[in-house]
């Protein structure tokens, strides 16, 4: 079996497959030409439409459902083996390096890890100082900082404005440094030991707020990038309807996303320099996907919450080195993203009984005796943020808004697509003839709804079931920080 010495986990926070290779080359040329070297799945699907069950899955090879991370436990609980443990227990060294605030330490995603860091720090600390750079007024600037300059230690605190202020790059969250770290790290480990790294770039995440120069080739003709990022970009506000966009304003929006994208895939274009300057480049497994798409307008959404369109399922998936080499894996296998984990395993060879047990999906290693699967499962196990939460932040929401208080299961073939909510909800697509999901077929086609509907109940219960008990209390930093992102 071909086993590169090191594995490298890239993660585009939000990257949907339609814009990025290999349906969209132009886009990101760096993972474009990955994709051409090694095996670009076409056919990946994340198995939650967010990142905490999403993270989940492809740190634990289970589904939403089992591992219990979700929108009423956004944790990750110490009952679940994760791929970071597995590979630190194997001998290799392990970090990892997030910009985003729910994959963290604090949501249980730093086990197993010999250094994690959050990206959007230049010194480590748990007073979130990005606070101050997220605000939009400079008197909420200084507000900010004046109220959370004391908690913690004061000089790392300081340091951490102004790396965020003064010093890192215009339209950039969090992608420079983290490969700058990448980079420092690689100059100064011990060689003589494999590694485990896990990048995840927020890039593409909203807000969508690129460097000019590279959003600039996305926007429709005659639009200014002024114009475009001055765009409001609130998620759940726009759910409630506390403001509207028009069609020309969501392609600005689609602009811009387009534009994060292409940044990020400078981000891989100089990580993947840095490990060929470290001699790293002909021993490692680059893998890079997306841990769920986005809705840019799309279904009459904004953001990734509320639904299992394939807008936010259908991923990027690209393998780079060892024995996905030429094109040497299945392009056109329908996987999930929680098939990494054994497929991970099987890469380097490691034999961990216990996490392959965990693991709900096979291998696509193209050297792995498995058998391909013929559909993937994706679960929206609650509504995240809840109706509570929602009705707390806008005092009072609409009725069509109530319609999202459910959990939602879908099972996809390569010919049709399931969703089924707790409130009755049917949904059938073809997704052959009709990709956009547009057409629901659900009333015209029982005797296929009722077949996928009784494949997708028989999954559900062919497994034991995490208990959640509550949501996790967070504190004020982090839920500032992730309100900023859409997601409070």
């Amino acid at each position: 079996m071909t086993r590169p010495s090191n594995v490298v986990f890239v993660v585009l926070d939000t990257a949907r497959a339609s814009d990025a290779p290999p349906v969209r080359e132009e886009t990101m040329p760096t993972l474009a030409e990955l994709a051409a070297e090694g095996t670009a799945y076409e056919h990946a699907f994340a198995c939650a439409p967010w990142s905490v069950p999403s993270h989940a899955s492809l740190f634990t090879g289970a589904y939403p459902s089992r591992h219990g991370a979700h929108g009423d436990h956004t944790y990750l609980d110490e009952g679940h083996r994760t791929v970071a443990e597995s590979f630190a227990d194997s001998g290799y060294e392990t970090i990892g390096v997030s910009n985003n605030t729910w994959i963290t330490e604090e949501f249980g995603f730093a086990r197993g890890f010999d250094s994690f860091w959050k990206g959007w720090q230049y010194w480590q600390s748990d007073a979130d100082m990005g606070t101050v750079a997220r605000a939009d007024q400079p008197r909420e600037k200084l507000r900010r900082a004046a109220n959370n300059l004391f908690d913690g230690n004061p000089a790392v605190n300081a340091a951490n404005i102004a790396y965020s202020e003064l010093l890192q790059p215009a339209g950039d969250d969090g992608a420079a440094r983290t490969t700058d770290r990448i980079e420092s790290w690689l100059d100064d480990r011990d060689a003589d030991r494999p590694f485990f790294a896990f990048v995840n770039y927020l890039e593409p995440h909203i807000d969508y707020r690129p460097p000019e120069a590279y959003a600039e080739r996305f926007l429709p003709a005659g639009a200014s990038f002024e114009e475009a990022v001055e765009l409001r970009q609130d998620p759940r506000a726009y759910d409630v309807g506390e403001y509207d966009l028009t069609d020309r304003e969501f392609r600005l929006l689609y602009g811009l996303y387009r534009g994060e994208l292409a940044y990020v895939d400078e981000q891989l274009d100089r990580l993947r320099t840095a490990l060929a300057d470290a001699g790293e480049w002909e021993d490692t497994l680059l893998v890079v996907c997306g841990d769920h798409g986005e809705n840019v307008g799309d279904h009459g959404f904004l953001g990734h919450q509320y639904n299992l369109y394939d807008t936010l399922l259908h991923v990027p998936l690209v393998c780079h080195g060892g024995a996905f080499t030429g094109g040497a894996g299945n392009a056109d296998a329908l996987v999930q993203l929680s098939d990494l984990v054994p497929t991970l395993l099987d890469a380097a060879g490691i034999d961990d009984p216990t996490l392959r047990e965990q693991c709900q999906g096979p291998s696509f290693h193209p050297e792995a005796d498995a058998e391909e699967r013929d559909a993937v499962y994706a679960e929206y196990v609650a509504p995240q943020p809840s109706m509570e939460r929602l009705e707390e932040r806008f005092d009072g929401i609409p009725e069509s808004v109530r319609e999202y208080d459910r959990s939602l299961r879908a099972i996809r073939t390569r010919e049709y697509k399931l969703i089924r909510g707790s409130d009755g909800l049917e949904e059938l697509y073809d997704v052959v003839e009709d990709p956009g999901e547009r057409t629901d077929l659900s009333a015209t086609h029982r005797d296929r709804v009722t077949a996928l509907g009784e494949r997708l109940e028989s999954w559900h219960g062919s497994f034991e079931h995490a208990e959640a008990d509550g949501e996790v209390e967070v504190d004020a930093d982090t839920e500032r920080r992730l309100e900023s992102l859409g997601y409070m």
